[in-house]
């Protein structure tokens, strides 16, 4: 059974994200989306909130379960039984992803696949859809329905 794992803050899960987990679930027999947890990093939703909102964003797709992990991320691999990281590529991110890339295959026999970003979403991330709707700007089309709908909400809770 071959098993890949996509990794991320996911604050909150993008419409690139859920592409690129579809894309990635066509090709391996399971698909392990994983949350990291990262206590340098400022967040807008709970590890749990976020797990809710991929579970939900992620019904569709059959061969996904959605974890979380705090650690080395070769070592849940290795846990796992995962022998592949699959990562979204947008413009820009080659040059920060393949160094990581040869250091989880130097602490580990897991390699990384690189999925371009759908160019409808090349440019979209997390923290440019959570900048949008603060300013008041549409971000319909950029967020899984669900996590639309919490982030306008907790953007009204102050």
């Amino acid at each position: 059974m071959s098993k890949a794992l996509c990794t991320g803050s996911f604050d909150p899960a993008t419409n690139g994200h859920i592409n690129v987990f579809e894309r990635a679930a066509a090709q391996f027999d399971e698909l392990v989306v994983t949350v990291m947890v990262n206590t340098n990093k400022k967040t807008m939703f709970t590890i749990d909130e976020r797990i809710e909102m991929l579970r939900e964003a992620t019904a569709h797709i059959g061969n996904v379960r959605v974890a979380s992990w705090q650690g080395l991320l070769v070592d849940f691999a290795r846990e796992q039984g995962i022998t592949a990281i699959v990562k979204g590529l947008r413009c820009g991110d080659f040059d920060y992803e393949l160094p990581m890339a040869r250091t989880h295959h130097t602490l580990t026999v897991v390699d990384t696949c690189f999925i371009t970003s759908d160019p409808t979403y090349g440019f979209l991330s997390s923290s440019l859809a959570k900048e949008v709707a603060t300013s008041g700007g549409d971000i319909t089309d950029l967020l899984p329905v669900g996590a639309h709908g919490r982030l306008l909400k907790r953007l009204a809770e102050g």
